[in-house]
């Protein structure tokens, strides 16, 4: 079984917990007994969380000699809390369940992309292949579960859960390839770990690289949060909200299996993919606040294979370039943190009183913070091409 293979399904099994997780977590939660308010601030501590765990966790990580020993204790960390979350009926303790089994699953992902963009170099195929999987995973799973709970008890919700976890485990074990830390460098010290850290805080173009993209990527959050309350109320029935998430995702699904593999082959720029992705997000946010009609929205879903996907190709690419190859697993996940962590986080708690106050016009604020993203990106284009080109030449980083 070749690493394309082995990576795909370990993307497959992550995104199967997160595509049930993500929908319907709330759902489970209330059939517990928990108020709205208490299910948002349940979901909120994790991702603000991420400021402290994240870089904790990326120094925990690149203390083993296998990339792939941390990715699979983290998916059991993750079918244990996820299970005790399930088995307690005491709502501190849930929360605390909830918590570390949410902020291993954060983890997951960054610690994931590093050892994937490695193989992909290695082998000789675009990191977007496999990764295309993990977002046909999320459909999937969402759309089975939505069956599921027409026919079976909210249980099914954790069950899957739990169970989806222990498989990203059994498959991170067994069926990852063994890919060193330290790329034969020897492993470095806690204290110099901690230095390399410090050291991506420190540098200013990498942090307005991650936090540029942070924006662009957090300009979803009234989307994600939102859209469907709003469609609602324009009178489209529900099961065309279901369609229209759908679609969007199969649209990014082609991205990353069509165009990247094009995009790669004629050159174009890491760099260019997130100032189009941060492009189209200031059109699509702009025109979702005025209320587009039902055919619109289909073309606007179109444009979430550049809002999402081509940001994030980008963004993977862009923070590997960088950031030293010894601190490569403390970028990536400093970028997921801040993306889907910390911004995201900010822009769903500022989105509530949009929507309450503003209706669909709300979109205009998700608007400023992708017009934020892109001058961020724009102020060190120069050293980001230049750290790709680097790249290219001395350990592929770039397109």
């Amino acid at each position: 079984m070749n690493s394309a293979v082995r990576v795909s399904l370990h993307y497959i099994s992550i995104f199967s917990v997160t595509g049930v997780a993500l929908p319907f977590a709330g759902l489970w939660l209330s059939s517990k007994g928990m108020s709205r308010a208490e299910i948002g601030l349940l979901l909120a501590l994790p991702m603000l969380g991420r400021l402290l765990t994240g870089p904790l966790l990326a120094v925990w990580a690149d203390g083993f000699r296998r990339r792939r020993s941390a990715i699979a204790i983290m998916g059991l960390v993750m079918a244990l809390a996820y299970g005790l979350a399930g088995l307690v009926d005491n709502i501190w303790l849930r929360g605390l369940c909830w918590f570390v089994a949410a902020t291993a699953t954060a983890a997951m992902f960054p610690l994931g992309d590093v050892l994937a963009l490695k193989l992909a170099r290695r082998d000789g195929y675009p990191f977007s292949l496999p990764r295309g999987f993990g977002s046909l995973a999320f459909v999937l799973a969402n759309l089975t579960m939505g069956a599921l709970l027409t026919r079976a008890s909210v249980e099914a919700v954790i069950i899957w859960i739990v169970t989806a976890s222990s498989l990203c485990c059994l498959i991170s074990l067994v069926l990852l390839p063994a890919i060193d830390v330290s790329e034969g460098q020897g492993k470095a010290p806690v204290r110099d770990r901690f230095r390399g850290v410090g050291g991506l805080f420190a540098n200013r173009t990498f942090m307005l690289a991650v936090m540029g993209i942070a924006a662009i990527q957090a300009s979803h959050g009234f989307y994600y949060g939102f859209s469907a309350i709003l469609w609602k109320a324009q009178g489209m029935p529900e099961s065309y909200t279901g369609m229209l998430w759908a679609f969007a995702v199969a649209v990014e699904v082609a991205f990353m299996w069509v165009v990247e593999p094009w995009r790669r082959r004629f050159g174009i720029s890491a760099f260019t993919l997130v100032a189009v992705g941060a492009g189209a997000a200031i059109l699509r946010w702009t025109l979702m606040a005025v209320e587009p009609s039902i055919p619109m929205l289909w073309v606007l879903q179109v444009l979430h294979a550049l809002t999402f996907a081509a940001t994030y190709l980008g963004s993977v690419e862009i923070v590997d370039a960088l950031s030293p190859p010894k601190d490569h697993t403390a970028s990536q996940t400093l970028s997921s943190m801040l993306s889907s962590g910390l911004m995201t986080g900010l822009a769903t708690a500022l989105s509530g009183p949009l929507s309450a106050r503003f209706g669909a016009a709300g979109y205009l604020g998700m608007t400023l913070i992708a017009v934020g993203g892109l001058i961020a990106i724009l102020s060190v284009r120069l050293p980001i091409r230049r750290a790709l080109q680097n790249g290219a030449g001395a350990s592929g980083a770039a397109s």
